[in-house]
């Protein structure tokens, strides 16, 4: 069944028109047929059925069948990801939304290559937020990732944001399997972390300043293995791993 997205406010009546970007997907790509079912998420835990009762040009009409609330994940899961070269972050993005993260920052720590201001800051933001979106869709969540306007490590820091598991991807040798602060945690509070933080770095890692602040704010330093992984890699890692913990609540 196709998926379409709208935002939340738009999302509230019994009939709602697909405008835009996904009206264009309906009727020029998907081409969709009167009386046909699909479904519309709108983000924020709502994913409705609906039947297409018609369009014209550039609007579709649909009817809600049926509405369906989904609970947010039990734990909030941030990925704090460093912005590679390139279009990779699109594809870390891509990524995170289908592994559950709830909310991405990008990062601009010190050896990322890109630098983003003003308007140029701005589309690469939309861009970015659009990829999230894309994914959502196909992969059928019912939570939009928030993806946060790029900041560098010192100005998330300075927030002082608590997570109740912080971690930290780390090629140091005092890391550990995030498996062991998993344990760690549910014998002193008998239960999973509701929010867990992950920092992934940049190729070549945060600098040792960079990773002494943000070791000193309290992420624990996890191990992804002997091998050294790339960029993209390292997330999908940190994201599965968490995911895999926690549905594990006997660990």
């Amino acid at each position: 069944m196709h998926r379409f997205y709208l935002p939340p406010l738009q999302a509230k009546e019994a009939t709602l028109f697909l405008t835009g970007r996904e009206a264009h997907h309906a009727l020029r790509v998907l081409r969709v047929r009167r009386g046909e079912r699909v479904t519309v998420l709108d983000g924020a835990g709502q994913e409705l059925l609906c039947e297409v009762q018609g369009f014209d040009r550039d609007k579709v009409c649909l009817t809600v069948l049926e509405r369906h609330a989904h609970p947010a994940l039990p734990c909030q899961i941030t990925l704090l990801q460093a912005v590679p070269k390139g279009k990779i972050i699109e594809s870390i993005i891509q990524k995170a939304t289908e592994l559950g993260a709830a909310r991405i920052i990008p990062l601009l720590s010190e050896r990322v290559v890109l630098q983003l201001a003003g308007q140029d800051a701005a589309h690469r933001v939309a861009k970015w937020r659009l990829v999230a979106l894309e994914a959502l869709k196909q992969c059928g969540s019912a939570w939009l990732p928030q993806v946060e306007t790029p900041l560098t490590p010192q100005q998330f820091l300075a927030r002082e944001e608590k997570f109740e598991l912080p971690l930290v991807a780390s090629l140091q040798s005092d890391s550990l399997p995030a498996r062991q602060y998993f344990q760690a945690f549910l014998a002193r509070h008998g239960r999973l972390p509701r929010s867990v933080g992950v920092w992934v770095g940049p190729e070549g890692d945060f600098t040792p300043a960079e990773m002494t602040a943000i070791k000193a704010a309290g992420a624990l330093p996890i191990t992804l293995g002997p091998l050294v992984l790339r960029v993209e890699t390292a997330a999908v890692y940190c994201l599965s791993i968490l995911n895999y913990e926690l549905q594990s609540p006997s660990l």
